[in-house]
């Protein structure tokens, strides 16, 4: 079983000159020898989250003990260690789920947090020791939550080239959108020219919409459509293109995008409305999402991995448990996730639980001695 590798069939379109030549880096890494990791734990989690114990107690100060309609679940350094014990986990990459930083009313106390929450990361996770040692990589959360404030916009900036460029961090990540507002917006465009230069791996993670619809939690449904409400945005905002060398991974499967690949296409073909909306003439690879990475958190199950497997290639999908929101989900030692089984034979299989991560995160890739 396999995708096939050119996704641009998908959408009735051919890669020629210098489209094919905008690929990302990180594509022409897919066809490098699979690394591998032996022994009872050979996976990597990459969509996984920490909630330390200052930022918990912030939160809480700001009436904040729950995210995507879910309380907060208990987290520590063990209990983690503990989760991935039983379940053959290797590393979890963690990073920070809704609301991020972004329920501080002030550009300062963002700043403030996101630094400390990194700090935490890499001093208590990423560089731990004992139990904790070479069993953690991470993506840093960014001061980001008024994106009208072009200060802010630079904080971040600083922020992820620290993270990147000083402590090591795998990559950043970024929220679906910030108060509305979604990521192709112009106003983060020196963000991303920053993410470009620092070929970052983006970790995009959903919050809850500002306009809820059916009264149910955010997670359930309305979580994967603002990870496919960002990703169409980011599209037709051509960021992919602008900023080819930046990686995206978004979270659960991609949300609804591999569903709707070919039907979130389809405006290109209406010229007037194009026009209408100031889009002007797409590049064909701006509807590529065979560029785009997926994870599997919560969406293992083959009505889920055969539609990504229908926009990306294998070396584009990777494990993940979305813990501790999910540890309900985990009641039984040993495969997290047994339907992966279903859609990919033994050599994906390999691929997806541990040898595209360490590919795509070569920081963690040495940590773990690889």
């Amino acid at each position: 079983m396999s995708a096939p590798m050119n996704r641009r069939s998908l959408l009735g379109m051919a890669a020629t000159g210098a489209a094919a030549a905008a690929v990302p880096i990180a594509l022409a890494t897919a066809a490098r020898a699979v690394p591998v990791l032996t022994g009872p734990r050979n996976r990597i989690d990459v969509h996984c989250h920490h909630i330390p114990d200052f930022y918990r107690q912030s939160l809480a100060e700001h009436g904040i003990d729950s995210a995507g309609g879910k309380a907060l679940p208990a987290w520590s350094p063990q209990a983690a260690v503990t989760f991935m014990n039983r379940f053959g986990i290797a590393a979890q990459v963690v990073s920070i789920s809704e609301p991020g930083v972004a329920y501080l009313p002030t550009a300062t106390q963002r700043d403030a947090m996101a630094r400390r929450i990194n700090d935490y990361t890499y001093e208590t996770l990423i560089n731990g020791s004992g139990t904790v040692a070479k069993r953690f990589g991470g993506f840093a959360v960014l001061p980001l939550g008024d994106l009208d404030d072009p200060a802010e916009i630079a904080n971040a900036r600083a922020e992820a080239t620290r993270a990147i460029k000083q402590l090591g961090f795998d990559g950043v990540g970024l929220f679906s959108q910030y108060r509305g507002v979604y990521l192709g917006d112009d106003r983060l465009k020196p963000l991303m020219k920053t993410l470009n230069q620092l070929g970052a791996m983006v970790f995009v993670h959903p919050v809850t919409p500002v306009h809820p619809d059916l009264g149910l939690p955010a997670f359930l449904f309305e979580f994967p459509f603002d990870t496919t409400r960002a990703a169409v945005n980011l599209s037709y905002h051509r960021t992919f293109t602008l900023y080819p060398r930046i990686r995206w991974l978004l979270a659960h499967a991609g949300g609804t995008l591999p569903f709707l690949a070919y039907r979130t296409s389809l405006l290109q073909y209406v010229t007037p409305i194009m026009q209408n909306l100031g889009l002007g003439v797409l590049d064909e690879q701006n509807l590529d999402y065979g560029r785009l990475f997926y994870d599997t958190a919560l969406s293992p199950a083959p009505s889920a991995m055969m539609s990504v497997r229908e926009v990306a290639p294998v070396s584009h999908i990777m494990f993940a448990t979305d813990w501790p929101f999910s540890a309900q989900v985990f009641t039984i030692p040993g495969d997290p996730a047994p339907q992966l089984k279903r859609s990919f034979d033994s050599t994906e299989l390999r691929q997806v639980l541990h040898g595209n991560a360490l590919t795509q995160l070569p920081a963690l890739r040495k940590r773990l001695g690889g």
